[in-house]
This record gives structure tokens, sequence and C-alpha cells, in this order.
């Protein structure tokens, strides 16, 4: 029978060879019942003995009362099948995986022209992880890859494009844009999910992202001031090319670790990290502006509305001068050509007609997408059919009009299944929030999967990294959360089980003695 156990670096709640299965009429059954856990599991959630262990053992196995009156309810996320583990593992894989997206984000061939021949480093860093990767996949869980929801959507997506390829206008090119990046940024995907099982491995896969945000924003600011190396006349890149070689791809990237920087500063209470965390995150905002993309503007502003609102859960009022009060000063410092571009938004004709350019693509790729709506035109074929061979510049009916409408609606889960569940860990840990690494690190994800979800918008990123890794993020954080739900829940389990044996010993052994003293009672 296929297991649907995860596995982390954690030891077992309870494992198969020592499960106790309890009669249904034994004392905590009916907390087992609600708990989702009739017994096969692996977890004996039965409640602890003491009342003042109710709050941690409610918080351990996810269990939220609605009332004294109502049975407890499970909002535990781990699968109800089964015991959530992660056993140590995939140093090597990890150490790949950190290397490759090192290669991927900062590409030293092009910082160091000393290093040009080593182009290809990326392609051969990767092709090395995934050789490390699989062997101790099957070795550490025998499977190829653990199950999230994600991962069987993301499987699903990358079927249904491979699907796409015989029946595209020209499938050479559907095969070269399924081959180029799209199947690699699956694999890295499923390689991040499996392999960064501790906060340390999430925390130094975050830094990359971060640190290359920084010096693309440091770039484009300086691209800005000194004028060169600017688009347009006066929109800012950064010095790295490849995800990064245009100020609109760029700031997809930039908007969407920005809210994770933000998130990182709630969530330390350490001063000096404040400082810095603060400093970066300003840094990063500036290199958003900077590259003047009207998709990145929308999306920092969408991204700052889930924000201060989940920030300010408590105080709606707060909420509003907040958010009014961060408009106006993004008002009064942006830079005067940043509010006309801004404007255009609302008035396509005052751009010199690229708003209206895009406007007709976006209707054109609709188009494409309703004539064609099983299987699209094919992977990288909508240029084609486009107007004056343009690309989408949407994300959506970019995937639409290229894989059919079953496709998009893998796409958009993929980036909607994750929301659900950093909700729920949000919820989960709002009581401990001071303290948690899960709270705010959880908001500062779904502000930046928003932040994605909106710049995309205005991007043909559907293939590319920045949503591999950002779903990626959430749900190493989930199965991290889940996992250390799962030692408390066996720290519980031990000591009730520990304390029980005791009463019974105690229990035993006044038994004996009382039936030793009866017998002397009655001898002569």
């Amino acid at each position: 029978m296929p297991s649907n156990r995860h596995v982390s670096e954690y030891a077992p709640v309870a494992p198969s060879s020592q499960r106790v299965r309890q009669p249904d009429d034994a004392p905590g059954a009916e907390w087992r019942r609600y708990s989702g856990d009739g017994g096969d599991s692996g977890h004996v959630a039965t409640p602890p003995a003491d009342a003042s262990d109710t709050t941690a053992f409610h918080h351990a196995n996810g269990v939220r009362p609605s009332s004294e009156s109502d049975p407890p309810t499970a909002t535990l996320l781990s699968n109800p099948n089964g015991s959530f583990v992660l056993r140590r593992g995939h140093a090597f894989s990890y150490a790949g995986l950190f290397l490759f997206t090192c290669v991927l984000y900062f590409r030293p061939y092009e910082l160091f022209p000393t290093l040009a021949s080593l182009k290809t480093l990326a392609f051969w860093t990767a092709m090395a992880t995934l050789a490390v990767f699989f062997p101790s996949q099957f070795a550490l869980e025998g499977n190829p890859t653990a199950r999230p929801r994600e991962v069987n959507i993301v499987m699903l997506f990358a079927l249904t494009a491979l699907l796409s390829i015989p029946l595209a206008i020209s499938p050479g090119e559907a095969w070269d844009t399924f081959t180029d990046v799209f199947l690699k940024a699956v694999l890295i995907f499923i390689v991040i999910v499996n392999t960064v099982r501790t906060k340390r491995r999430l925390n130094g896969i975050l830094f990359l992202a971060v640190a290359v945000s920084c010096l693309l924003s440091v770039e484009a600011l300086r691209s800005y001031v000194s004028g060169t190396g600017v688009v347009e006349g006066y929109r800012a890149t950064g010095t790295l090319g490849g995800i990064f070689g245009n100020p609109n791809d760029m700031a997809i990237h930039l908007v969407s670790v920005l809210p994770i920087m933000i998130a990182l500063w709630f969530g330390t209470r350490n001063l000096i990290k404040k400082l810095v965390y603060g400093a970066v995150a300003a840094i990063i905002a500036v290199g958003v502006v900077v590259t003047f993309s009207r998709g990145a503007f929308l999306a920092l502003a969408a991204s700052a509305v889930v924000l201060i609102f989940k920030l300010t859960r408590h105080n709606r009022i707060f909420f509003v001068i907040l958010l009014v009060v961060a408009a106006a000063a993004f008002v009064v410092f942006a830079p005067g050509e940043y509010t006309q571009r801004m404007a255009t938004i609302f008035d396509r004709g005052s751009d010199n007609g690229s708003a209206s350019q895009r406007w007709e693509i976006l209707l054109r790729s609709l188009n494409i997408a309703l004539h064609n709506p099983v299987f699209g035109v094919g992977m990288g074929n909508f240029h084609i059919v486009s107007i004056h061979e343009l690309v989408s510049h949407n994300s959506y009916t970019q995937v639409a009009a290229e894989m059919g409408l079953t496709a998009l609606t893998c796409y958009v889960l993929f980036m909607l299944t994750p929301l659900k569940r950093l909700r729920l860990i949000e919820r989960e840990t709002f009581t401990e929030r001071r303290t948690s690494h899960f709270y705010y690190l959880a908001i500062g994800l779904q502000a930046s999967l928003v932040a994605y979800m909106v710049s995309s918008f205005f991007g043909s990123v559907a293939y590319q990294w920045y949503v591999y890794y950002l779903v990626g993020y959430a749900v190493c954080l989930r199965r991290i959360y889940e996992a250390e739900i799962g030692r408390e829940v066996g720290r519980l389990v031990e000591t009730k089980v520990a304390r029980a044996a005791g009463e019974r010993g105690d229990d035993d052994g006044r038994g004996l003695s009382t039936g030793a003293g009866a017998s002397q009672s009655v001898m002569p």
C-alpha cells in the first residue's frame, strides 16, 4: 500500500512499529475522533491529564474548540492519513540547490568577464544537483518526491504543457520552450520542496533572494542617478541579465522579495537586525521605483494592502490611517517622472501608445485562448499569431493561449493553494506571534505571492523561475511548521504515556500490598 507519509528532520511522532490502537470507548477517544485520527495515523492524541496542559495540547494538535460546550475541531495542516515526519538527509542535494541558485541569480560569468567561458555553469550545476537528489530521495523515502498538493498541481501543469507540444503550430519551438526553462523550473521546485527541511536551510535560500535583490537595487539606483545603462531614457536596469534582463522582469523579482523583508523586520526583536532588515527593505523599495514598472507599482500597492491589513487585524482604523500615510509618503518621495508614468495606467493615450498596444495584445491573446481551449497553440507559439510578433505580456493569457484552459486552471491553483495553507499557519500561530518564526513569514509570503500574481498580469513570465521559488518557499515553511507541530505532539504523547504508566504502576503496587496484607490477616 503506498505511503502518504511526509518526511522531515525531526523524530517520528509514532513509528509504525510502535503504534497503539486504543478502543473507541477508551478515555480520550473523542479527542482522537475530532482530531481526525482514529488511531491509524500513528498519533495518539489523548487529552492531557492536567487542565493546565490543555492549551498546549490544543496548539500542538491544531485543535481550536469554538466554545466550552462544542467539540474541538481540527485545523492541523498535516496529512490526516499519516504522521508528518521529516528525516535528516539531502545535505548534498541542498548544497547543489544553493550553488545552482547562486549561479542563477548572480550569473558570475557576467559579473566577472574572465569567467565568460562558464556560461553553461547553471545547466551543469542543475544536472549535478538532480543527479544527487533523485538517488538520495529514493534512498531516504523510497519515492521520487514528497507529494504535497502543490507538487501534484505542478506535475499536472507540466503534463498539459507536454501534451500541447505535438499539436503546436511549431512543435520544435514548443519543445524548446518546454525544455529551456520551464522543465528546469519544475524540477528545481521539486528539489526545493524535498531538500529545504529546516529553518536554517529555508533562511539560507531566502538569503540568496534578498542578497541579489540588494545588488540589483543598488545597481539600478546607480544607473538611474548616472543616466548610464537606462532604457527609454530613464528606466534603470541592473548589471545582471537572465531573469533580470529588463526592468519589468527585475521589478517582478524585487516586488515579490520586498514583503519577505518586511516580514523579517516585524519578526525580530533584535535592534541590530531590525536596522539591517529595514535598510535592506528600503533599498529594495527604491529599486522597484527606479524601474518605473507599472505592473510592479500595482503589485507593490496590492502587497502593501495585504501586509497592513494582516498586521493591523485588530485595529482597522489604524490600518486605514497607515495605508493613507504610506501612499502619501510614496507620492512625495517618488521621482516626478514616476508619478507621470503611473498616471498612464489610467490614461492609455499618454504613453506613446505602449499601453494601448498591450491592450490590443491582451484582447488578441484572449481571443486565441477562447478559440483553442484544449491545448492552445503550443508553448512559446503565441507570437506567431500575435500582433507584430509580440508576446502576450500577461502570464495568465500566455498560459491560456499557449496551453489551454486546463493549464490555466493548474497555473492559478498552483498560486492559490499555498495562500490557503499560509493563512492556516498565520491563524494557528497568532497567539505566539511575538516568539514564533512562522507567523510573520507566513504573512510575508502571502503578500509576496499576491505581488507576483498582480505583477505577472503584465509580463509573460509563467515559465520563468519567480513563482516556482516563491511557492517552494511557502511549501517548505508549511512542512517545517507541521514537523514542529508533530514534534510537540510526540512530546505530549510521551509525557502522557509515561504518566499513565506511572499511575498504573502505583495502582498495581497498592493492590499487591493490600492483597499481601489481607493474606497475612487470615493466616493462623
